[in-house]
């Protein structure tokens, strides 16, 4: 509760006046900052930064097998529109057995482990350049290296 005893002339009551409209402006602002907080929490961006990451999504994997479900559904997919485009049919439904069922037994670690190991083999040619060793004429046992 409030205590307006302080108030005794006009002056009093116009900076009393002036008092809670600053308090009531600060508040509202204060308010306004926290509901942006609030919302921005609900974002689609924000959504996504906190339940996408890795983590998440293999533990995720280890639960629903999501990746594996996927892959038997697009693998075969794949395999018959780019490798297999002129095949008969009884080789595309042999494919599409095969990889369906490869593609369920993937799962998240098992497709990062390949996509690594792809990226390794063009990113090895690259760290062997960095890595050569430049001789400048010191020995190594030298108090100077």
């Amino acid at each position: 509760m409030r205590s307006y005893r302080t108030v005794r002339n006009l002056d009093d009551l116009l900076a009393k006046k002036l008092e809670l409209k600053v308090e009531y402006t600060l508040k509202q602002n204060m308010l306004k900052a926290d509901a942006k907080n609030f919302l921005h929490q609900f974002t689609l961006g924000s959504l996504i930064k906190r339940y996408a990451t890795p983590n998440n999504l293999f533990k995720v994997d280890d639960k629903l097998n999501l990746s594996g479900t996927a892959m038997s559904l697009l693998l075969p997919m794949f395999m018959n529109k780019t490798l297999f485009r002129g095949a008969g049919f009884l080789t595309k439904a042999a494919v599409g057995l095969v990889s369906g069922k490869v593609g369920k037994s993937l799962d998240a670690e098992h497709i990062s482990a390949i996509f690594n190991s792809v990226k390794g083999f063009f990113t090895k040619k690259t760290e062997q350049k960095a890595k050569k060793f430049v001789d400048y004429g010191i020995p190594p046992d030298s108090e100077t290296y």
